[in-house]
């Protein structure tokens, strides 16, 4: 499967099916963005030990940046739309209200960090861009902390599978510690979201 992910890396469709993935994992949080992303990189950096050629990582960071801010955005403006019944499901639920607060409140205050963290977070891109579009936030102060967290992931994810292949091979193994160090990210992310109300109650 690797051999074949690159001979597809040297192929437009490689890209084409990392954006969709990553452009619609706002709305299906279970699909594999990252663990194709990951793997897309494994096999470029394959291609690269094979031919003595740089693989184009930049186009595959660039790619799933471009796809995750259009995933974000189009969370947000149909969140943004989604009139009373959207905002009476957010009402019902005391931990979405919560969280809409505090979202709204790092952004005006220009903590957006919240945002690149719940990139990392598990489903925490869907509830910040949905939540960002219910509270009628506005876009210049979420989009470019948007394009930040989606770099960072990008980023992040591509140097995983790239750097993971050159130094343990291409091979599964490689790809699963990948993953790994991607979903520890994840769950890191999550527990420093939890503990943030924890720490703001303390004081």
């Amino acid at each position: 499967m690797l051999e074949n992910l690159g001979f597809l890396t040297g192929s437009p469709w490689i890209y084409a099916m990392v954006a969709l993935s990553v452009l619609l994992d706002v709305f299906v949080p279970l699909l594999p963005s990252g663990v194709l992303v990951i793997t897309a990189a494994t096999a470029a950096a394959a291609g690269s030990a094979a031919t003595g050629r740089v693989p184009d990582v930049m186009a595959l960071i660039l790619c799933a940046t471009t796809a995750s801010v259009l995933g974000d955005l189009a969370a947000y403006r149909l969140a943004f739309r989604g009139g009373e019944r959207l905002d009476r499901a957010i009402a019902r639920s005391r931990r979405l209200t919560t969280a809409q607060e505090r979202l709204g409140d790092a952004l005006s205050a220009g903590g957006g960090a919240l945002v690149v963290l719940a990139r990392f977070a598990p489903a925490g891109r869907s509830v910040v861009s949905l939540l960002a579009g219910t509270a009628h936030r506005r876009a210049r102060d979420f989009l470019p902390w948007s394009a930040l967290a989606g770099l960072s992931w990008a980023a992040y994810s591509v140097a995983l599978g790239y750097f993971g292949a050159h130094w343990l091979g291409a091979t599964w193994l490689a790809t699963g510690v990948s993953v790994a160090a991607l979903f520890g990210a994840g769950a890191g992310a999550a527990y420093v979201m939890r503990r943030r109300p924890e720490t703001a109650q303390a004081r």
